[in-house]
């Protein structure tokens, strides 16, 4: 597969297009099936584009990159684990849990975590009530 940026002459619009091969580009253009999406016009040609090389130097950057998120991942998912471990879950009463806690002096309870839209958060913080935003990831995620 190739990929190759094309220019519309009539419309002068730019886009991408996938190829089995280069010849089967030529092909395609010789016989005008090659289309603008946006004017349909059978003026379209490639640009000019510079190759995409791959060297070993970026496979190293790729594998430390790799590397650098799984251990993001590892950290990331031992903390959830201790959020499990040593927190409450409300799932999606979050809001009216935190409200519940801080208004209620008598109610001593452990920390809690759970779901509140970015709304609920603002109206929280206004009201003088600390919470903190933490990325939850999938285990099975990639």
């Amino acid at each position: 597969m190739i990929k190759y940026k094309l220019f519309c002459k009539s419309c002068e619009a730019k886009f991408d297009s996938w190829f089995a091969s280069s010849n089967e580009y030529e092909r395609l253009n010789k016989k005008k099936l090659l289309t603008c999406h946006k004017c349909n016009s059978v003026k379209v040609e490639k640009t000019i584009m510079s190759p995409q090389l791959i060297n070993s130097k970026s496979k190293i950057d790729e594998n430390l990159n790799l590397k650098k998120y799984n251990k993001v991942k590892k950290t990331i998912l031992g903390y959830q684990r201790f959020i499990k471990e040593n927190f409450k879950y409300v799932g999606d009463n979050f809001a009216y849990e935190a409200r519940s806690i801080h208004y209620n002096d008598k109610k001593k309870s452990k920390g809690i975590y759970g779901t509140a839209s970015q709304e609920d958060l603002k109206e929280l913080k206004e009201e003088g009530i600390d919470t903190q935003m933490f990325p939850w990831i999938d285990e099975n995620q990639n």
